[in-house]
């Protein structure tokens, strides 16, 4: 027979259901002939697959939660169609309207018993009033209560014609009734006092830690500001450098330039050398000119005494 917790957990899984908004929800208790498969199938549909998928998250957090339970098998998620959660004493089935006609669990399972929510919560509570009259919670008698509870001091006027014995015997039992809250005070203040030297022993090691800190300060400073300097220094050499080669580099495209002037300036002289010759041979051949032209005049004289 199913146990009081299953019981309590198959009606809480049907809540997280109808919280969210599950319809024709059915619990079918199976014939104890199949209680080697499971004890309860609680079957629902959703709307469509998203609202399937809700109903399975829902009934999962609940049990998490208030039972501390985790399903051992969870199928058909993906899909939504027919999501199965398994959680071996109940079987939670959730359908799409179209799968759960078609499948029909209910047709199958004519030998379980149905039951509804309203039944299965009556019957926990029935349970419930059962156990607590067969184990009845132990009562204190009125006796014993005010024999362990102090009860207050009254001060009342005593007439003047009781007899002194009496007030005699009287004034005793006040201040005894009356020194018990002092002594429950002296008890209660000695915890007060262990929590404030555990306070106290607690703050110790952060006071040190504090104080450790501190010295411990001016150190880190002083690394970080060397770690600065270092890499002021550094990047200063690599400026230095980058200015060395730049130089280097001006320098060589210098040099570059006068060998190309130099080169320049040989290649003009053969040049130079060529038009000295070409003008050299010009005068040379005015020259023959001119004398050609002077030998003329003095043919023609030549000619015209011969004649």
């Amino acid at each position: 027979m199913p146990s009081l917790e299953i019981k309590r957990q198959v009606l809480a899984a049907a809540e997280a259901a109808e919280d969210k908004k599950a319809e024709d929800i059915r619990i079918l208790a199976l014939d104890p002939s199949e209680s080697s498969l499971t004890d309860y199938f609680l079957i629902c549909n959703g709307t469509n697959d998203r609202q399937n998928v809700a109903i399975g998250d829902e009934i999962e957090a609940r049990m998490k939660r208030d039972f501390g339970m985790y399903a051992n098998s969870i199928e058909g998620r993906r899909q939504g169609e027919w999501v199965l959660m398994d959680y071996v004493d109940f079987v939670v089935h959730i359908f799409s309207p179209e799968k759960r006609e078609y499948y029909g669990l209910e047709r199958l399972r004519k030998s379980a018993k149905l039951v509804s929510m309203s039944e299965l919560d009556a019957e926990l509570n029935n349970r419930v009033k059962a156990a607590r009259i067969a184990n009845p919670v132990p009562t204190i008698a009125a006796e014993e209560v005010s024999a362990t509870t102090p009860m207050p001091a009254i001060e009342t006027s005593m007439p003047a014609e009781m007899p002194l014995h009496s007030r005699e015997v009287k004034a005793p039992v006040k201040k005894a009734v009356a020194k018990k809250p002092a002594a429950k005070k002296a008890v209660v203040t000695k915890p007060a006092a262990k929590k404030a030297a555990v306070k106290k022993a607690a703050k110790a090691p952060a006071k040190k830690a504090v104080a450790k800190k501190a010295t411990k300060a001016p150190a880190k400073k002083s690394v970080v500001k060397k770690a600065a300097k270092k890499v002021v220094a550094k990047k200063r050499t690599v400026a230095k450098k980058l200015v060395a080669k730049k130089v280097v580099k001006k320098a060589a495209a210098k040099k570059i330039v006068k060998k190309v002037a130099a080169k320049k300036a040989v290649a003009k002289k053969p040049v130079k050398k060529v038009i000295a010759k070409k003008a050299a041979k010009k005068s040379t051949v005015k020259k023959v000119a001119a004398k050609k032209a002077a030998k003329k005049p003095i043919k023609k004289a030549a000619k015209k005494k011969k004649k």
